[in-house]
């Protein structure tokens, strides 16, 4: 068994594939079942079984793939100690983000620190709040960017940047000349919500609820996965929302939509910077901390 193996074997259960796995570590699919079968043969146990089309970890195989992901990370950990120790940093670093910092705010900021460190790879999840705290918690991601507070006590959180939410309508709505709205209008208009685990949803009702407001109250016509998709809801002007202005950036400037205020409410919410608090950080990722913390 050598790390190699041990690579390819995680690609495979990660991927579902032989033949995925191989495109993307470029080797061919019969070296891909060549290695698994020299590490089935050094267990002496099945690792892999083949249902359909997929190729999925058997009860050994998970075990030996949660250990894989353990070694891996502690091997790329120690290239990156070592690259510190001589004074630069070297390696990959695994981060998350929610809906609006992982589309909108991290890809920028990743691209300025991957441009100051050039033998740094970064790998961006997206998914919603809940998820990518999660993430944190089984060391798939070493530190995120979401929406919401976290109550989980080994979850430390510092607050990155402040976002103000809006009411987002379409051109044509009869509120784009709208300088800002008032709570009750909004109860009666056709309205598009993010679904559970979002931050968004979860900064919004905690917001309403402060003004003895419920989302139940609202004329709720759809609940949807993504923000992506609520903003073609808006623009299919099929209802209206209330989004993160940054999320709508380019349909703003082209006019297409219109970000407006909600009377007497605030909306504001804190972008925060997460990390799993019993875990000691790698080199890349205090680096990145630090760059985070010093650029916003």
């Amino acid at each position: 068994m050598d790390l190699w193996q041990l690579k390819i074997f995680s690609k495979v259960v990660e991927l579902k594939s032989f033949s995925r796995a191989g495109k993307a570590i470029h080797l061919s699919q019969p070296t891909i079942s060549s290695h698994i079968k020299d590490l089935e043969s050094h267990f002496n146990c099945r690792l892999i079984d083949r249902l359909g089309k997929e190729a999925v970890p058997t009860s050994a195989g998970a075990l030996l793939y949660s250990r894989a992901k353990e070694i891996l990370a502690l091997k790329e950990a120690t290239e990156a100690s070592m690259a510190e120790f001589q004074g630069s940093i070297k390696g990959k670093l695994k981060i998350g983000g929610s809906t609006i910092p992982g589309n909108y705010i991290l890809p920028p900021l990743i691209g300025k620190f991957i441009s100051k460190n050039k033998d740094v790879k970064i790998s961006l999840s997206i998914n919603d709040t809940s998820q990518i705290i999660q993430q944190i918690i089984n060391a798939e991601v070493e530190i995120g960017i979401v929406g919401a507070k976290s109550l989980n006590k080994k979850i430390k959180q510092v607050s990155l940047t402040k976002d103000e939410m809006r009411v987002i309508v379409p051109r044509g709505h009869q509120w784009f000349s709208k300088k800002e709205i008032e709570i009750n209008e909004l109860k009666n208009q056709p309205f598009i919500m993010r679904e559970e685990g979002s931050g968004t949803k979860e900064s919004l009702i905690k917001r309403l609820n402060q003004h003895n407001i419920q989302i139940d109250d609202f004329n709720i016509i759809a609940e949807l996965g993504s923000t992506s998709a609520i903003i073609q809801g808006i623009k299919g002007k099929i209802g209206i929302s209330i989004l993160s202005p940054i999320a709508v950036s380019e349909e703003l400037e082209a006019k297409s939509l219109k970000a407006i205020p909600l009377k007497g409410i605030n909306l504001s919410r804190n972008f925060y910077l997460s990390f799993n608090k019993e875990r000691t950080p790698s080199p890349i990722m205090a680096a990145f901390k630090t760059f985070l913390l010093t650029n916003n």
